[in-house]
């Protein structure tokens, strides 16, 4: 488990420990956790990651508790971070995007992609992790790289980002990096004067992150935790999920 998480499991810990579960649903694209805390429903979404397809021949079960989650404790499902099932560890993180107290004073309603648009013009843009408006930014950026686990076409693979990072001027990263250990490796090969935004739903809402060389976060906030249950609970994409409201948190809003 990353630094990070570490730390964030930690501060979240006696929160964890006043709150209840309420629900959770593993999607097949996204995992929402419901709890409830000081009488308010809240919730919080990560991706859906699965480990492998062994299960199919006998082999360990992406989530070894299914059936029985909502028997556990917060607690339980906030150790899920350390887990060698990423099926879990999708647990941990929207156990965490859940327990989370946003500042929403502090976030503003503002679109990712035109902040990079702003930052990356004529610069050296790096993105970890393919996202729909990579060629509207390629057209603006002096060079762009896309490096991908499961690389599209002009994508670069993952394990070249070491050799590309310390050039980029600016670096949009997935919040996925934070569920399958990722996101330390980045941050190390980065060149620290870089422009670094870590995205999506799985991204935390916390200032914490600023601590670890991030600048600004786009992330999801569930104004209506139990509409996104069913969203997820049914296949929705991203897209599809309601009862969500994006945010960004920044070190600093320009």
């Amino acid at each position: 488990m990353s630094e990070l998480l570490q730390r964030l499991q930690e501060l979240l810990w006696p929160v964890a420990e006043r709150a209840r579960v309420v629900d959770i649903r593993i999607g097949a694209h996204w995992t929402v956790a419901a709890l409830e805390l000081e009488g308010r429903l809240r919730g919080g979404i990560a991706s859906t990651l699965e480990s492998t397809g062994e299960h199919h021949w006998g082999g360990e079960p992406p989530v070894r508790q299914a059936g029985h989650l909502l028997e556990l404790k917060a607690t339980d499902w906030l150790t899920l971070l350390r887990s060698l099932s990423l099926a879990e560890r999708s647990i941990g993180l929207a156990t965490v995007n859940a327990l989370l107290e946003v500042d929403l004073a502090a976030c503003r309603e503002v679109n990712a992609e035109q902040v990079i648009m702003e930052q990356g013009t004529g610069r050296k843009v790096a993105f970890i992790g393919h996202f729909p408006f990579v060629e509207r930014v390629r057209a603006r950026a002096a060079v762009t790289w896309v490096f991908e686990l499961n690389p599209h076409a002009g994508d670069l693979p993952a394990e070249r980002a070491p050799e590309f990072l310390p050039q980029a001027d600016v670096i949009a990263i997935t919040g996925t990096t934070l569920l399958n250990d990722t996101f330390d490796a980045i941050m190390r090969y980065r060149n620290p004067e870089a422009y670094v935004l870590l995205l999506g739903g799985t991204a935390p809402l916390t200032p914490v992150l600023f601590d670890y060389g991030v600048d600004l976060i786009a992330g999801t906030y569930l104004e209506d935790p139990q509409t996104a249950l069913l969203c997820v609970s049914q296949g929705a994409t991203f897209k599809q999920v309601r009862g969500k409201r994006l945010l960004t948190l920044a070190r600093s809003f320009r």
